[in-house]
């Protein structure tokens, strides 16, 4: 009995020993931006900086693809391209392109496929353009929009934004532009997320 007793009391003990050492740990999970950043909703902002030709991003997507489904309701994610050299440029405004014409829930899963399955080069309009266009999307709609004003002002903001966030890495994910989540693995970056989002909703209630 006493035995049966002990066994539960370590089990227990291992129990709670791993819950704590589950918590999200700043300086080991994530970091404080320095300076905050603005952020553009009342909800709780959830950022993920990321790049398609990034095998990070890749490994992430499916991960966070199913987390947007089931996120909690006062949680707003928005993707932001990043663009660190004007090589990557072409993939950022096929993102925002693909978005403004409504197509990205569509294509966006097949982007990543087509660069780390199926290994295709996509760095220029025209190489992109008869891509969307073999999955459905009208090439001279996408075309216009990839030049667009729109898009060109939502380039320019997004570059703005990985100088003011610091971002020098993807996938990155910022909460409330304060909390930043990078370097960890697919699982590991969305439990912390969820407990990011707690500590950022305790917040919002101050």
């Amino acid at each position: 009995m006493k035995a049966g007793l002990k066994s539960l009391i370590f089990a227990v003990t291992v129990l709670f020993s791993g819950a704590a050492f589950s918590a999200a740990q700043m300086g080991r999970d994530y970091t404080m931006l320095n300076p905050p950043q603005p952020v553009g909703t009342k909800k709780i902002e959830v950022l993920e900086f990321f790049f398609y030709e990034c095998p990070h991003c890749f490994h992430l997507h499916n991960e966070m693809t199913g987390w947007e489904k089931t996120m909690p309701g006062d949680v707003e994610l928005t993707f932001v391209p990043t663009i660190f050299r004007d090589s990557t440029e072409p993939l950022a405004r096929t993102y925002y392109a693909l978005e403004s014409i409504g197509k990205i829930k569509q294509l966006d899963d097949a982007i990543y496929q087509a660069i780390h399955v199926k290994n295709m080069d996509l760095h220029d309009l025209d190489t992109i353009s008869a891509f969307v266009g073999s999955n459905g999307v009208d090439r001279a709609k996408f075309s216009a929009a990839y030049n667009s004003f729109t898009v060109n002002s939502k380039i320019i903001r997004a570059k703005q934004m990985i100088r003011s966030y610091g971002i020098n890495g993807t996938p990155t994910l910022v909460v409330d532009g304060k909390y930043a989540i990078t370097g960890l693995q697919p699982a590991d970056t969305l439990r912390v997320l969820n407990e990011v989002i707690v500590m950022a909703r305790k917040e919002h209630k101050h």
